[in-house]
C-alpha cells in the first residue's frame, strides 16, 4: 500500500513539472543576419504624396540595411488594410511597420499581430493601443500651431481664416486642428469654416468651392495637408479669386507644394519628415528583432517645421 502512495506522488509531481515546462514561455529566437529579416510595411493610401515619400525613404533605407521590406498600399480604406495586416501575419514577416488609417480601426489587427509573435511599429498615425513597440511620429499639435503662428502673423491678428481638416479619426487630423485652433483661438481671428476634405485633393476643391459660396469673404486658408490646400487653391482659381491675395498654408512639405510655392500661390507648408519617421521606425524595429532590445521610450515625435518660400 504505502509503495502505491508513493508510486502516485511520483507520478503526480511528474505531472506537475510537465505542465509548468509546457506553460513556461520560450524566448523568441533571435535574428543574427539583417537578410533574414523581413518586415511587412502597410500605409493609408499611395494617392498621397507624403506616403509614396515615406514608403520610398523606407524602402531606401531597408536597402541599407540588407533586410527585405514588403509594402502594401491600403487605398484609403480600413479594411483592405487589415487584410494586408493578416496577409503578412500569415506569411510569417519578422515585423510590421504600419500607419493606420485611423486611431481605432486597426487596433484589432496591430493586437493580432502582436499576438502572433510579430512586433509591430507604428509611424505617423498612431493606433489606440499599448501594443505597440513604438510608435515614431511628428508632433501633429506643434505642426498646426506653426501653421495657426504663420497665419497670424501674415494677418496681423485680425481676419478671417477657412480650415479644412483630414480624415475624421486619424489621429493627425485631429492633433493639427487641436494645435491650429490653439493659436488661433488666441488672437482676433475667426475660424468661419471647418470641414473635413479627407486630406484629398478633389475633396479639398469641392468643400472649397461650397465655402466660396457660402463665405466669399476670407483672408487666409489652412489646409491640414498639401493635397487638400492644392485643392482649395485650384477652387478659388476657378472662382476668380487670385490665391496670392488670400494666406494659404499646407502640410507635409510635398513636391507638388513646392511648385505651388514657387508659383506664388501657397505661401507655406508644414515638414513634418516622413521618411524620417519611417527609417527611425523601422531601426527600432530592425534592433529589437535581432537583440530583443526595446525603446527607451514608447513614443517619439520628430518636431515639424514651416517652410516657405
Amino acid at each position: 500500500m504505502k509503495k502505491l502512495v508513493v508510486l502516485t506522488l511520483v507520478f503526480l509531481l511528474a505531472c506537475t513539472s510537465f505542465v509548468f515546462a509546457a506553460g513556461a514561455a520560450e524566448e523568441p529566437e533571435r535574428v543574427e543576419d539583417p537578410s533574414d529579416i523581413t518586415i511587412g510595411m502597410t500605409v493609408p493610401g499611395l494617392m498621397f504624396p507624403f506616403f509614396v515619400t515615406m514608403e520610398e525613404e523606407a524602402q531606401a533605407h531597408a536597402d541599407e540595411l540588407g533586410i527585405e521590406l514588403l509594402t502594401h498600399d491600403s487605398e484609403n480604406r480600413s479594411s483592405v488594410q487589415m487584410e494586408g495586416v493578416e496577409t503578412y501575419v500569415a506569411r510569417g514577416v519578422d515585423g510590421i511597420l504600419i500607419s493606420p488609417m485611423t486611431t481605432d480601426t486597426l487596433v484589432p489587427a496591430i493586437e493580432y499581430a502582436v499576438q502572433n509573435g510579430i512586433p509591430v511599429a507604428s509611424v505617423d498615425r498612431k493606433a489606440d493601443t499599448d501594443e505597440v513597440l513604438v510608435h515614431v511620429g511628428a508632433d501633429n499639435v506643434e505642426g498646426g500651431r506653426a501653421a495657426g503662428r504663420y497665419i497670424v502673423e501674415k494677418l496681423g491678428g485680425e481676419g478671417k481664416v477657412i480650415q479644412l481638416e483630414g480624415t475624421p479619426g486619424a489621429s493627425p487630423a485631429i492633433d493639427r486642428k487641436a494645435g491650429f485652433e490653439e493659436i488661433i483661438n488666441e488672437s482676433d481671428i475667426e475660424i468661419i469654416a471647418s470641414m473635413t476634405a479627407e486630406f484629398s485633393r478633389s475633396e479639398g476643391q469641392t468643400v472649397m468651392e461650397d465655402l466660396i459660396t457660402a463665405h466669399p469673404e476670407f483672408d487666409a486658408v489652412f489646409g491640414a495637408n498639401d493635397e487638400m490646400i492644392i485643392g482649395a487653391i485650384v477652387a478659388m482659381e476657378d472662382a476668380g479669386i487670385d490665391p496670392a491675395d488670400v494666406v494659404t498654408v499646407g502640410f507635409d512639405a510635398t513636391e507638388d507644394a513646392f511648385t505651388y510655392m514657387d508659383e506664388g500661390t501657397l505661401d507655406a507648408t508644414v515638414d513634418q519628415f516622413p521618411g524620417q519617421q519611417a527609417v527611425t521606425a523601422l531601426d527600432y524595429l530592425v534592433d529589437f528583432i535581432m537583440t530583443g532590445a526595446e525603446p527607451d521610450e514608447k513614443e517619439i515625435y520628430i518636431a515639424p517645421e514651416i517652410v516657405t518660400e
